[in-house]
């Protein structure tokens, strides 16, 4: 999974009990078993005159962070784009977010007597 540069990835994951959608220059597998590594997070440049409040939460978390290392389970999707779009974060029960819901964990078998 090694990506060029110049591309301009997708990624939305649940983290939290919220939907990420983020945008990123690199993904990839990345050396730690069962995570993508996102790096060159990107947020774009928008009007300095209307605040997003979910757009300064965003940039609030992910600053200073050069890189980022994402569970593959929380993982809905990664699409190459061709341009970047408005990171956003939704609750996971918002219509915007689609029909995600967690994937679904073991439970643990009753203790047996």
């Amino acid at each position: 999974m090694n990506m060029s540069k110049k591309s301009i990835y997708r990624i939305v994951f649940q983290s939290q009990g919220s939907v990420y959608e983020l945008y990123a220059r690199e993904v990839s597998q990345g050396a730690m078993f069962a995570f993508v590594e996102v790096g060159d997070i990107t947020f774009g440049e928008r009007s300095k005159l209307v605040l997003d409040p979910s757009d300064e939460k965003l940039k609030s978390e992910f600053s200073g962070v050069t890189r980022t290392y994402i569970p593959l389970h929380s993982v809905v999707r990664i699409d190459q784009v061709e341009k970047e779009g408005r990171a956003k974060i939704r609750p996971s029960g918002d219509p915007e977010s689609g029909n995600i819901s967690h994937f679904p964990m073991p439970m643990k078998p009753p203790a047996v007597e």
